[in-house]
């Protein structure tokens, strides 16, 4: 009996294991780049969020109001006004009754905004927009 069938079907799956391993080789080097620019980008973020917390505290406070659905209304009495305006004028500009609660909340509602350096309490409780 001769051999040479069998070393002959050997190097046919020897050159099919040889493929393989070259074609598996290639996906490792397309896929170690990929890797790297993965991990390019994810340094690069962890920049970035280290940057972004470190200038959170100089960036300037919020210099709009939040949402409240009173204060659309009582920055347009402010752009309007001549003068200063009181709590009392704003509670009842904006139809509430002048019952010392809702002068009180409005007074409240006044100060955040002052706070939020949108109006300026010029004597006390008495407000104007900011310049």
């Amino acid at each position: 009996m001769t051999i040479q069938p069998l070393l002959d079907a050997l190097d046919i799956q020897e050159d099919a294991a040889r493929a393989l391993a070259d074609d598996l080789r290639s996906q490792i080097q397309e896929l170690q780049g990929r890797l790297r620019e993965a991990e390019t980008q994810l340094e690069h973020l962890a920049i970035t969020r280290k940057t972004v917390t470190a200038l959170a505290d100089r960036l300037p406070a919020r210099t709009t109001p939040p949402e409240h659905p009173d204060y659309p209304r009582i920055l347009s009495l402010f752009n309007e006004a001549t003068g200063p305006l009181r709590a009392r004028d704003v509670c009842e500009a904006l139809g509430h009754e002048p019952q010392p609660k809702n002068i009180e909340g409005t007074r409240a509602e006044l100060k955040r905004l002052v706070k939020l350096d949108v109006l300026t309490e010029v004597d006390a409780g008495s407000f104007t927009k900011k310049q």
